[in-house]
Parts: C-alpha cells; structure tokens; sequence
C-alpha cells in the first residue's frame, strides 16, 4: 500500500519526504485523542498531486494524513483547509467519505498545511491485475462500476447550501470558469507548446452548453479515488483537491475520460482496472448515472472532450513537477517521458471528440 517504511524497532524515525517526525509527533498528540506516541509514517502509493501518508502509532491506531506537494504549487488545489472542509461537510451525507479528524494550519509544524482523517482500509483498484486479484467474479466488477455512476449520483444529489458548502465556489458560468482556469494552469506549467490544447479550448469556449442546475462536483472522480469494501461497497471517495460547485456533466465528463474502452490504452496511464473483464462500458456507466440522477446527457461528448484536455493539462503539470522534484527522491520514475508522449495523446482524442459535436 506504501512504498517507505518509516519506524525503527527501537522506536526511532526514518526520514519521510514531507514529513517533519517531530512536528507531526506533537501535533498529534496536543489533538488526536488517544494517540500514543511514537508515530510511524509511510508514503501511500498513487495519486500525482496532493500527498498522503499513513500515520500509524504504537498502539496500532492508523491515520491518513495529506500535504501539498513538496515543490512550487498552482492555485487552490493544493489548499488543505478547503480540501479538509469538503470532506468534514459530506462526512454527515449518502456521499461516503473518510472521517476527518483535524486540520493544522501552521506551517512551522510540517513546512505546509496539512489535515488528517481516519484511515480506511480497503482495496484501491489501480489495474487490472488489481481488480482481478481483489475481485475475481466478473458480476462483481459490473457491479462495482455500477456503483460508481451510483455513487457520482449521490453527490451530485447533495444540496451545496444545506451542507454549508454554498459559498464554496460560484455556482454558475461553470465550465467557462474551468476552461479559464485550466487554460491559465497550462500557461503555467506546460513544458512544450501544443496546438491541439489550444485549438480544443477555443473550440469548447464557442459552444458551451446551458448548465443546468449546480451541484459539488468533485473535479477527479474516477475509480481509483475510491476505497472500496472487501465486498465491493464504497467505503471512502478521495482526492477532493479539485472539488467547487457547478456543473454536474463535468464530472461525468472527467469519469468517461478515465474509463477507457479496449483499444484506447494508448491514452490511458498503464492498464486501468475498468479494463478487466466484468466491468460497464462507457455507455452502461453513462446509463446508469442517466437513470439515477435524471440527467440529459445529449451533450455527453462535450464533456467528454472537455474531460480529455483538463486530464492532458493536469499531466503536463504532473510531468513539470516530477522534473522539478516536486515529489521527492523516491518517486524518480524512468519513465516519466512517457508522461510528455501520453498529454500529447489526450490532447488530440479531444479534439476528435470536440470535433463530433
């Protein structure tokens, strides 16, 4: 589940990118009841943006903590108390979330803020090979991307304002808002220029369609920002960092970008696990969020192109950061050209889906 073990058996800690041992240490003992030190702290594997880390104690008690980045950050992404307030508002909805335990503001403890939850257990599927091993029953598998499209249903079901997050963002103009903002985030952190990021936004700005209604939107939603049950249940939604409110479709947008169908792995990072057998297509998956949250998805390829070039401008970012070092000495990946070849990709499958509307 991580990929640095941090505790010595004589109790002493073991230096973890990101974590000061004893700002932490005393962080958590001033405010997590019933903690006991010392602490152990082990970086989770996945996730290109915000980090986090399991924090576990002597007496077995076991935390996640998130942090920003370790280089220079973009916007309100990396904002912890924003982040750590979504989470605490859906902790009391259908929205199944991890409960959030503190939040600390005070850089002199860790460098950056930061905010801790409880840490739930259970299987992340990041592949294929992942999905086959934790669920090994085809029905199984549908089921689960079922409960996806059930699960983004929920959220977008939730009312902003009776949550206290009403003021979380403005809730109209949305996908205008999105094509600034990630356009501005490409002006910042791209590596190379590319006409098709360019071509694709001009052409999205031209023809955005009506938003009907605002809800939360998450901004990442996929498979494997879930932690699921050893049964197939959701246990926790994660990587909150890009959650405002606006337009629902966008976050259908953004799944249907991460849940390639078989022949299209050369956009997708690796094999992901929807690629396992059993599991929807894009079409059953857009079914089932139809019927569920009532939504007209006639415009569903406007979205989809929309979530094809944000995912191609978040890697160029995730690619910048990996070669300023943004994601320390343990995370040095041979491959992370790859990364510049794969924003490349996404790019153009935006422009052919912009260019079926």
């Amino acid at each position: 589940m991580g990929d640095e073990a941090t505790g010595r058996g004589d109790g002493s800690a073991v230096e973890v990118d990101g974590i000061d041992a004893a700002g932490v240490e005393a962080w958590f003992v001033d405010h997590v009841p019933g903690v006991r030190a010392p602490l152990a702290y082990e970086r989770i594997a996945g996730g290109h943006s915000n980090l986090t880390y399991r924090v576990s104690d002597a007496a077995g008690g076991e935390w996640a903590l998130r942090r920003p980045p370790l280089g220079k950050t973009l916007s309100s992404a990396h904002d912890m108390a924003r982040e750590h307030r979504v989470v605490a508002a859906l902790g009391g909805t259908p929205v199944p979330v991890a409960p959030t335990v503190g939040l600390c503001e005070d850089e002199a403890v860790n460098g950056a803020p930061f905010y801790v939850m409880k840490f739930v257990r259970g299987p992340v599927l990041r592949g294929v090979s992942e999905a086959e091993a934790s669920f090994p029953d085809e029905a199984d598998r549908h089921d689960i991307g079922m409960r996806v499209a059930d699960t983004l249903a929920a959220l977008h079901a939730v009312d902003p304002d009776a949550v206290g997050l009403g003021e979380l963002g403005r809730k109209e103009d949305y996908v205008a808002r999105q094509l600034r903002r990630w356009y501005g985030q490409w002006e910042k952190s791209k590596t190379r220029e590319l006409a098709a990021i360019d071509r694709v936004h001009g052409r999205l700005a031209a023809r955005i369609p009506a938003q009907e209604g605002a809800s939360i939107v998450h901004g990442d939603y996929r498979l494997d920002n879930m932690i699921l049950t050893d049964a197939g249940a959701v246990a926790a939604v994660v990587d909150w960092e890009l959650c405002t409110l606006g337009d629902p479709l966008a976050d259908v947008g953004t799944l249907m970008a991460y849940w390639p169908e078989r022949g299209d792995e050369g956009i997708s990072l690796g094999l992901p696990a929807n690629l396992a057998p059993g599991f929807p297509t894009r079409a059953e998956l857009a079914a089932r969020y139809a019927e569920a949250s009532g939504r007209d998805l006639g415009d569903l390829d406007f979205y989809i192109a929309l979530g094809y070039w944000k995912l191609a401008i978040i890697l160029e970012g995730v690619y910048a950061r990996y070669a300023g070092g943004g994601y320390g000495r343990f995370e040095v990946d041979a491959g992370i050209e790859a990364f510049a070849r794969l924003v490349e990709r996404l790019a153009e499958t935006a422009a052919e889906i912009e260019g079926r509307g």
